[in-house]
């Protein structure tokens, strides 16, 4: 009978080891399948990149001295490849020198250990592996269930790591850009947002404006990992309107009125904009501050606004 999985072993937690000698690859194989993970083998680099693109592993073993395509560059081929970039890279080497551990990370590995290979140690390392893999894959998912357009930027060097759906749509509508690859504006915004965070300002929410919407972002700090995250939110002139609606039970020209207003146009411009006279512009705001309890253009724009930027 198969060993029973641990209970806080999930049944999908996979394994890829990356060995070009089969004795390793089995004592791997061995020590990992009675942990109860499931474990995919590989003997040569092409084979570990196309495993890796059809199983999508949670965790990679892979070994750093291979003939042909070594470790090292099967690695950073992985995290050039937007579907297999977020896993985490578990170097086996018996190389320990410094230039090879630099190496090692300079490629993408999130670890490394040392031949020969302790199972212990092994199963150790993959566990706070797959744990943080897990903890990502939650955060991701939650993410895309709940709409949210958030990408993850890596500090070091400005490559977009992970998007959700709706990050990937409003990027590639406002920035036409291709699927992995980080817009020059949004990297231009993170240093802008980076900066203004040391010096205790609050970052500019405005990333790009284009006709009659407008795309903005929400700076976060760094993960664990590194990585930047941004929230872009798109907002345009309906969305507005009906947000300023629902809050303060306006009518659907006063909220057209406040909403302009938010945005810094006179009454004479917004009586341009809507068809309407200066006069009878006054007097929708005069509702306008009644309902919102305010008695200035500014007040009121600034309630209006912290509304829009909540919804």
């Amino acid at each position: 009978m198969p060993p029973e999985l641990p209970l806080d072993r999930a049944v999908s937690d996979i394994v890829l080891i990356v060995d070009d000698i089969p004795e390793n690859l089995s004592f791997l194989h061995d020590a990992l399948d009675e942990s109860g993970y499931t474990v995919l083998v590989a003997t040569n680099g092409e084979t570990a990149l196309q495993r890796a693109r059809q199983s999508l592993p949670h965790v990679i073993l892979l070994d750093a001295m291979m003939p042909g395509m070594d470790g090292f560059e099967v690695a950073r081929r992985l995290k050039a490849d937007f579907s297999t970039q977020h896993i985490p890279i578990v170097f086996m080497t018996g190389l320990s020198e410094t230039e090879h551990v630099v190496a090692a990370f300079a490629a993408g590995g999130a670890d490394y250990v040392t031949k020969p290979i302790r199972p212990a140690e092994v199963l150790a390392r993959i566990a706070a592996h797959m744990q943080n893999a897990h903890q990502m894959k939650q955060a991701r998912t939650a993410l895309d269930a709940f709409g949210q357009a958030t990408v993850a930027v890596r500090a070091a060097d400005g490559k977009l790591v992970w998007q959700t759906p709706l990050a990937r749509k409003l990027l590639k509508d406002y920035f036409a850009t291709g699927e992995s690859e980080t817009p020059q504006r949004l990297l231009a915004w993170i240093a802008d947002a980076e900066s203004a965070r040391r010096d205790g300002r609050e970052p500019a929410a405005l990333l790009v404006a284009e006709d009659r919407r407008r795309l903005l972002a929400s700076f976060h700090d760094q993960t664990g990992d590194q990585e930047w995250l941004v929230v872009l939110r798109e907002e345009n002139d309906a969305t507005a309107i009906d947000s300023l609606i629902a809050a303060f039970r306006l009518t659907q020209r006063e909220a057209e009125v406040l909403y302009w207003v938010t945005l810094g146009k006179t009454s004479k411009d917004i009586g341009d904009i809507l068809g309407s006279s200066p006069r009878t512009v006054n007097k929708h705001l005069e509702h306008v501050f009644e309902k919102l309890g305010v008695e200035t253009r500014t007040a009121a724009a600034n309630l209006a606004i912290g509304k829009m930027r909540s919804t």
